[in-house]
């Protein structure tokens, strides 16, 4: 377990100054008035206040602006929080080498993607997408499908969200294989991942995007598969070398796939990948639950009161690789 960490709080007396990066609908942070100065910036404003506050809020976890406006020496923000679980968006060489700390927002998105997943597992299994395809022909066309239960999967990625994923795919009758950054009990290291990807009837990508884990999906990684195997990605999209997967669902070389999140988003309407066989193409929504945002928000304004009462912050991110370190 990681050690809280505690920012700099402002001089008793002073309010802190909160800068929200904005998106819409913005955060409810009702809470926070008479506790905080709040003000908002868009990208083309946010490298100018950045320096005059003491938390930003990364409430537009789609933009990279913090990466391009993060000021090197001279004053800066104590605490950064993303409203989202991974933070390669935001964490710039800068940023890194700086001391300001860095939280996301883990817990929120485990349950709901799990169970994302899982409907993903079963639509493919049951080749839902087909008998769609086929109701809207008017055809009536007997088939067979697999059974999910005696299967196996590899979950690529520990954290909160792929162990969620894992206790979800076993309560269906999966035999499930975690994959992390380095082995340890319950967990296989990436020496392992080959030999279990060459057994796996689902394999499921939920890693944040480091150095070392982007593009791991390519030619050779998808030449290991099953024919029969089946692809799903709700990790970061560019764990994946996309030209690779296309080529592979071309060949047959696996059964299908699905995309929850690719490397440029939005996925523009002449991009491939929509047309190709057996892929399930999703718009980065797999975590996204009704009353998703009022979460996120409630979150920050969480850790915000444990940050003005000078107590130790949760979900700091090891700025070094990239997430927050679990077990």
């Amino acid at each position: 377990m990681t050690t809280p960490v505690t920012p700099a709080v402002p001089a008793p007396g002073a309010l802190p100054r909160l800068l929200v990066l904005d998106a819409a609908p913005r955060p409810r942070l009702g809470r926070l008035i008479g506790r905080a100065e709040v003000s908002y910036a868009d990208a083309a404003t946010l490298a100018d206040r950045l320096p005059d506050a003491d938390v930003l809020l990364v409430w537009d976890f789609h933009s990279d602006a913090v990466r391009r406006a993060w000021p090197g020496e001279g004053p800066r923000p104590r605490w950064v929080h993303t409203a989202s679980a991974g933070v390669d968006h935001l964490l710039g060489p800068e940023l890194a080498a700086s001391d300001t700390v860095v939280t996301n927002a883990r817990g929120v998105f485990d349950e709901p993607i799990a169970e994302y997943v899982a409907a993903l597992v079963l639509a493919l299994a049951k080749d839902l997408p087909r008998t769609l395809e086929l109701q809207r022909e008017r055809t009536w066309r007997h088939r067979e499908t697999r059974r999910v239960a005696g299967g196996r999967a590899v979950v690529v990625g520990t954290g909160p969200i792929g162990r969620a994923i894992a206790r979800t795919l076993k309560a269906l009758g999966v035999t499930t294989a975690l994959v992390g950054r380095a082995a340890r009990s319950g967990v296989h290291g990436p020496e392992d991942l080959d030999r279990l990807l060459s057994r796996a009837d689902w394999v499921v990508a939920a890693a944040p995007l480091t150095e070392a884990t982007r593009g791991m999906f390519d030619a050779r990684r998808f030449g290991v598969m099953q024919p029969s195997a089946h692809f799903v990605n709700v990790g970061r999209g560019p764990l994946v070398v996309e030209e690779a997967l296309a080529a592979t669902l071309r060949a047959r070389g696996i059964a299908g796939a699905a995309l929850d999140v690719v490397a440029h988003e939005p996925l523009t309407a002449d991009s491939p990948l929509w047309d190709l066989p057996g892929l399930i193409v999703s718009p980065h929504m797999s975590g996204d639950t009704v009353g998703w945002r009022d979460e996120l928000g409630a979150q920050f304004v969480e850790l915000f009161e444990r940050w003005s009462a000078g107590d130790p912050l949760p979900n700091v991110v090891d700025k070094t690789r990239g997430y927050v370190p679990g077990h």
